[in-house]
């Protein structure tokens, strides 16, 4: 500040100040006013200063928030074995339509559904005039030949008697044999007549050929029973079926032909019965895929001794197969599906990391992958769409350990 040096008059009756009281003025001035203008410098350096710190602050505060924070999980080893459930068809494990094999009227019948018969057991009788009446001729036939024959071989015997003494020639002799012989033909050909009559009107009694449930009768007394022999559509008297031991047919997809084997364990739920499984075992596959559904049919039998399982049912089969240990599972939302193929997000070193993987079964809220892991990632878990390989992200400190899926 610039110091005044020109005296001034001091008002009246005051004294002259000094000099030196004039300059100590002057310097009290100058450094009041150096005063004012350090403490406004200092002002204004530390605004600036904290803008610049507050800037910066600010500029760390919004990359560490560009930093995407991922929750993770580990995948988890898919079990040894793994259970397949599949709809199924229960069948009988012996089941047959019960036909007539001669014509006629329906006499009587002796058992209706539901009923449980024996093998050997008579179930109805067919009445066969036609064919009552043409055993009776065959046999009259039959009869005249047998006669025929008994003289033809009296006349044949007398005749070789003669011609020891030369009675008669050899030529007659020789007519009596042929004539036997023409006899015999005829009285085996009668005799097989008979006995095929003999097995149409056998046929008039129908017998259960198996121990069974009659399924269904499909006749009545008075109907008339085509045998087929003529051509006619044949209908069915009865349907029996054997629920002993009942066969139950899976299509098994073609992913587990190969470990779908014989003897393995398998478990028959219905939904009339909830809660309950049924045990048994696969006897035997049909060795071949096919070209249709791409599956192969596979044969269970369960043992239903009471006969509480009933045939025609649909059912579900749970059995348990050798698992491929190189699979794992993870949880579904945290695959990304773009056009360079299903992808899952890792977190390594703290950057993002896109793997390939292959998946496998569905399991709903979890997945199965074939290839592209080998467990010991960290899965990122709902991944955003935008992420890229080589992003840095960070876990989250909520996620406090490897999660299961």
């Amino acid at each position: 500040m610039p110091v005044d040096t020109q005296q001034q008059t001091p008002p009246l009756g005051q004294p002259e100040p000094s000099r030196n009281e004039v300059q100590g003025t002057s310097t009290h001035r100058w450094l009041i006013g150096l005063a004012l203008v350090a403490v406004f410098g200092g002002i204004f350096a530390y605004g600036v200063l904290d803008r610049l710190r507050t800037s910066a602050t600010l500029k760390k505060e919004t990359a560490q928030l560009a930093i995407d924070t991922v929750l993770v999980t580990k995948p988890r080893r898919s079990s040894p074995t793994q259970e397949i459930v599949l709809p199924a068809n229960v069948q009988p494990y012996i089941t047959s339509p019960i036909f007539s094999r001669t014509n006629g009227y329906l006499k009587a019948w002796y058992f209706d559904i539901g009923a449980r018969v024996k093998k050997g057991q008579l179930l109805a009788v067919i009445e066969t005039p036609e064919v009552d009446q043409q055993l009776q001729q065959s046999r009259s036939n039959l009869a005249t030949a047998q006669a025929n024959l008994k003289l033809a071989e009296i006349t044949m015997n007398r005749y070789k008697e003669l011609l020891k003494t030369n009675a008669v020639s050899q030529q007659d002799v020789d007519n009596t044999i042929g004539t036997y012989n023409a006899n015999k033909a005829i009285v085996d050909a009668n005799d097989a007549n008979v006995k095929q009559l003999e097995a149409l009107q056998s046929f008039e009694n129908i017998y259960a050929p198996f121990d069974g449930v009659i399924t269904a009768r499909n006749t009545d007394i008075g109907d008339l029973i085509n045998s087929g022999s003529n051509g006619n559509v044949k209908t069915d008297l009865f349907h029996m079926a054997q629920p002993g031991v009942l066969r139950v047919y899976v299509n098994v997809p073609e992913e587990y032909s190969q470990v779908t084997r014989p003897g393995i364990t398998a478990m028959l739920t219905l939904a009339e019965f909830p809660g309950k499984e049924f045990p048994g075992k696969i006897v035997r596959t049909a060795e071949a895929i096919n070209f249709t559904t791409r599956t192969l049919l596979t044969e269970v039998d369960v043992e239903n001794p009471s006969g509480q399982l009933l045939s025609g049912s649909y059912a579900q089969v749970h059995f348990k197969v050798p698992g491929r240990l190189s699979t794992f599972v993870i949880p579904v939302d945290t695959l990304l599906f773009r056009k360079e193929g299903l992808e899952v997000a890792t977190v390594q070193d703290g950057k993002a990391h896109l793997v390939k993987v292959t998946p496998g079964r569905d399991f709903g809220n979890n997945i199965e992958i074939v290839t592209g892991l080998t467990g010991e990632e960290s899965v990122i878990v709902s991944p955003p769409d935008s992420i890229i390989d080589g992003e840095q992200v960070r876990i989250s400190e909520a996620n406090t350990g490897a999660t299961s899926p």
